[in-house]
């Protein structure tokens, strides 16, 4: 099924949503928020599939679903924590600087805590206060879990994952080197994240989930030419499920949590740094990527971050074409 929430206060108003994204029913009669569906899951989520079908054969009154009305799925969460499945984004900025990636970075995933006391909405502007800051789009997916406790192994947090996304995890390149040289991570330069304007169950898209990955490309466009197409399951070091299990070692996870794989990076046909997609390659999935290739090459980055007035869209079309979570779509703005 596929579920959103409708920009209402604070925490948006739960609907379903019709396969094709075209129309919606409200669902507040079983649980107000997407929160209170995953607090109660098993018990709800039935009553949502049944929903779900009914919207599907048209059998309860709906209204036309516009996707700039939808706000992320959850618009604000417990915890969101982003990972880094796709070790060849992390070989590309270690190589551009003449560092080796330790050993344990691929048995041993790289997470952070992000801000999730807010979220932008998938067609909300990314303020931008300084062009310095180095503005960055990141294309990912994310899960999101029920209840998790402590110590789950990868097979069993695979169960946990109920519901699937894309995200805009916006970076201020400039800010990072300064924030990780204290030692103490990333702050000040990972501001508000986008998510795509509808959440699916993992059976919605059928043979494309497997393993705990998602067998599509990611449609990245910036400024509206074709920037990034790296499949989401190709060169992934590790698993959605492998992430959660990795952030359950000291703790439980509270119905919600947000989980995000990094930044979707494929390598070339010949095992080396990806194309642009302008020349038959995956493309990329944020500027950093292009940039250290450009480094590596050349010696020296030539593609700007992002400034006002340009755009990044973030998609995932189904085998038919169909858009599975529809679109985020933003442009950065002087703040």
């Amino acid at each position: 099924m596929k579920l959103a929430s409708l920009k209402h206060g604070r925490d948006g108003k739960l609907v379903v949503v019709s396969k094709d994204l075209t129309r919606y029913c409200a669902a507040d009669n079983i649980a107000p928020t997407m929160q209170a569906a995953l607090d109660d899951w098993e018990r709800v989520a039935p009553y949502l599939e049944a929903l779900y079908r009914d919207v599907e054969h048209q059998a309860v009154p709906c209204q036309r679903f516009h996707e700039h009305d939808a706000a992320s799925p959850l618009p604000r969460a417990y915890q969101w924590a982003d990972g880094s499945a796709y070790i060849n984004h992390v070989e590309l900025v270690r190589k551009a600087r003449g560092a080796e990636v330790p050993e344990s970075f691929y048995h041993d995933p790289l997470m952070y805590q992000g801000g999730s006391d807010g979220f932008l909405a998938p067609r909300d502007p990314i303020p931008l206060k300084d062009t310095a800051w180095g503005c960055d789009m990141e294309g990912e997916i994310a899960c999101i879990v029920d209840d998790v406790p402590m110590g789950v192994s990868s097979e069993e947090a695979a169960g946990h994952i109920k519901l699937l996304m894309l995200v805009n995890d916006v970076s201020l390149r400039g800010l990072i080197p300064d924030e990780l040289a204290k030692g103490f991570g990333f702050f000040q330069s990972k501001p508000a994240s986008a998510f795509s304007p509808v959440a699916v169950t993992p059976d919605e898209l059928g043979e494309a989930w497997s393993n705990s990955l998602i067998h599509l490309p990611l449609m990245v466009d910036y400024n509206g030419e074709p920037f990034g197409r790296a499949n989401a399951a190709q060169e992934a070091t590790f698993t959605l499920a492998d992430l959660v299990a990795h952030a359950t070692k000291t703790r439980n996870l509270c119905a919600g949590t947000i989980i995000g794989s990094g930044t979707v990076s494929n390598k070339g046909e010949d095992g080396g740094a990806g194309k642009p997609v302008s020349e038959g390659g995956a493309g990329y999935s944020c500027i950093a990527e292009i940039r250290m290739i450009e480094t590596i090459a050349d010696g020296a980055p030539k593609t700007r971050f992002m400034q006002p007035g340009d755009t990044v869209s973030i998609e995932m079309r189904d085998a038919a074409g169909h858009t599975v979570f529809g679109k985020i779509e933003q442009e950065v703005v002087a703040a």
